[in-house]
């Protein structure tokens, strides 16, 4: 069973509590451990990161708190297996909460991935 570190409960500060709740719950059923490496967002950091190429949009769920960024640990940002496996755990914990979520490596959500362009592995919101 994994536990969130101090620096991942420090990012889930200012998220949504479902959206807290879910991460909690999905980390307790997940087979891969992963931290939060950014929740709640301001304006100003929100378009740094499309300045820098790294986010598409001003209208992000971060800046209101209703979106995290996750890594596998040990960190391997390219590893879709673990992200995969992150995924199933946010499904079940979902599940068992009834709190919805979206994941950014299939905005979809129908398991095709047909545009690799727009895949955000770390990305889960609340839908």
């Amino acid at each position: 069973m994994f536990e969130f570190s101090e620096r991942s409960l420090r990012n889930l500060e200012g998220v949504n509590p479902k959206l807290q709740q879910l991460a909690k719950e999905a980390l307790q059923e997940s087979k891969v451990d992963f931290l939060i490496t950014e929740g709640l967002r301001t304006k100003e950091r929100q378009k740094e990161l499309v300045a820098k190429g790294l986010s598409n949009t001003m209208k992000s769920k971060h800046i209101t708190g209703h979106a995290i960024d996750i890594v596998p640990y040990p960190i391997d940002w390219n590893d879709w297996g673990k992200f995969l496996e992150i995924y199933e755990a946010f499904k079940v914990a979902s599940a068992k909460n009834g709190i919805k979520f979206r994941w950014g490596g299939d905005w979809n959500m129908n398991g095709t991935f047909k545009d690799e362009r727009f895949m955000d592995g770390p990305h889960f919101e609340l839908i």
